[in-house]
Order: structure tokens, then C-alpha cells, then sequence
């Protein structure tokens, strides 16, 4: 299979190639679909599995946990940053 997408300009590493067979991947890059689904003859319809109570659960969250990691989409303000000074460190470009 790697010898055929490659045929089309697609290299995956065997890694890659193993994980997108064996579990679900998280991401997937438009254009390597396509010649996925070039290679196979299929449509991405054929390849893809909707999952609604994921988008759900993500809708539901309340807007807090979904900006957890993040204080600015909190509301609140960005932390200040102080630049260190030490050995070894160059000054910013003038």
C-alpha cells in the first residue's frame, strides 16, 4: 500500500501507515485523503465515521473547561512575560 500512495506523491513512514490501519487517527490532512481514497477507489464518505455524541459532549461543555488552558479566551488578562538575563543569552536584534 505504501508503494502505491508513494506512486501518487504520498510518502508515509511505516509508523504512520501502522497507526492509520490500526487505531483512529486524530488528524488527517485533507490532500492525503484524497489520494487515499484515490488508491482505494472509494469515497471519503466510505472512510469516515461520524461520531455525534463526541460533537455533542464537545457542544455541551461549558465554556469554561473548553478555555482551561487558555486565560485570554477566559476573559482574563495575559500574563505579563519578563525576559531573563543570563549567561549564554543574546540580546534581542535592535
Amino acid at each position: 500500500m505504501r508503494r502505491r500512495l508513494a506512486e501518487y506523491g504520498l510518502e508515509i513512514s511505516a509508523g504512520k501507515m501502522s497507526a492509520l490501519w490500526t487505531t483512529t487517527p486524530t488528524t488527517i490532512r485533507l490532500d492525503d485523503l484524497g489520494v487515499i481514497c484515490t488508491v482505494l477507489d472509494c469515497s471519503p464518505a466510505e472512510l469516515l465515521v461520524r461520531e455525534p455524541e463526541q460533537v455533542e459532549a464537545r457542544r455541551t461543555q461549558t465554556p469554561a473547561a473548553r478555555t482551561a488552558g487558555d486565560p485570554t479566551a477566559a476573559g482574563l488578562p495575559s500574563p505579563t512575560v519578563t525576559p531573563r538575563r543570563g549567561r549564554n543569552r543574546s540580546l534581542p536584534p535592535a
